[in-house]
């Protein structure tokens, strides 16, 4: 049997997640990664366009535009970027129990059923067909007369999309707009309970894996009872190895794919910050130790820093050159960084989706 480290996790995660492969197109790129981290919206369009041919963030915006893909909340009450033909059956899985989580928030922000269900009869009629960018969308509620002060255009924001409403689409500058998830949605996949939670399983350990299925409940805060029905299926399509004495799922075509591509995982990466080489799992070992994570979120303040990866490991975080032309400033974590990840640095910059 063969003897599975921690740095093979890491590097077999590089070929999951396509950063080594690309896929053709943004649409692609997501529905492969099936949820991918969307709260820094920049961000998240440069970690799309890495794992695509074009690498162009040009190409993200366009299939925003083409309602190929979405940016919405469609688990643990973060933003996501998901395909468009995927969120519906996802909230089946996950809205009643996040609503549920947030009863106690917007009683203390004074959102009561009737506030909401006004908020959303505003929003059908102010998004109609194209749809509003935030500040519209708030503006319209509160000419409505209802309060978005100290937090409630947001909790009203999230309650409506969690609860099927709204989910964010077109891009217009630098923001998207919201619109009516049934009129943008126009070909949602419908999939029953089981079959769904086996499809988000299956396509997480191909997009993420190495996994244990216990970085799966964390990622989308299922239950055990939830995945139990289809653990025995879902393992069935898979190779299972051991890494440190826990079980660890991965798509059979990239471990049979490591061994001749172990060597292009050495290679360096700049990724940018919330991307989900870090942020797709509960267990972030294979990636960073705790006191680097420290330094990836300095102060636990919930803001991801970009990342300088080599052979599969974080070994510093980056800022963009302050000069046109200069390579990106890198903050090691430890001593100086290897000769071969210094002299990669200017083309690694100029290489960044833009």
């Amino acid at each position: 049997m063969t003897s599975w480290e921690p740095s093979d996790v890491g590097r077999m995660r590089l070929l999951s997640q396509g950063l080594l492969d690309p896929l053709p197109t943004p649409a692609s790129a997501v529905h492969h990664l099936t949820c991918t981290q969307g709260q820094d919206y920049p961000g998240s369009m440069v970690s799309i366009a890495l794992r695509t041919s074009g690498r162009d963030v040009q190409g993200v915006r366009d299939a925003y535009d083409a309602g190929e893909i979405v940016r919405s909340w469609p688990m643990r009450g973060t933003l996501f970027v998901v395909a468009a033909e995927d969120l519906g059956w996802m909230l089946s899985l996950t809205a009643e129990p996040v609503l549920r989580s947030t009863v106690r928030r917007r009683a203390e922000l004074g959102l009561t059923q009737e506030h909401l269900e006004r908020a959303e009869e505003v929003a059908r009629e102010a998004l109609g067909e194209g749809g509003l960018v935030r500040a519209q969308l708030l503006a319209a509620w509160t000419d409505a007369g209802l309060d978005v002060g100290s937090g409630r255009g947001y909790h009203t924001i999230f309650h409506l999309a969690v609860s099927g409403v709204l989910c964010q689409g077109p891009v217009e500058g630098k923001e998207q707009r919201f619109v009516l998830h049934e009129r943008w949605i126009t070909r949602p996949r419908e999939l029953d309970r089981d079959t769904a939670v086996a499809e988000w399983l299956l396509r997480y350990v191909r997009s993420h894996g190495p996994v244990p299925v216990a970085d799966f409940l964390w990622w989308t805060k299922l239950l055990k009872r939830d995945v139990a029905p289809v653990l025995d299926e879902v393992r069935a399509q898979v190779e299972v190895l051991e890494v440190d004495g826990v079980e660890h799922w991965v798509d059979p075509a990239v471990l049979a794919d490591y061994p001749a591509r172990k060597r292009s995982t050495s290679r360096p990466l700049l990724l940018p910050g919330f991307d989900e080489i870090v942020l797709g799992y509960g267990d972030r070992r294979a990636v960073l130790s705790r006191e680097e994570e420290g330094l990836v979120v300095p102060g636990n303040n919930g803001v991801f820093r970009p990342t300088l990866l080599h052979r599969g490991r974080a070994i510093g975080t980056w800022k963009r050159p302050t000069r046109k032309a200069a390579p990106v400033s890198v903050e090691p974590f430890a001593g100086s960084l290897p000769t071969t990840v210094t002299a990669a640095l200017p083309a690694l910059t100029t290489a960044l989706p833009s």
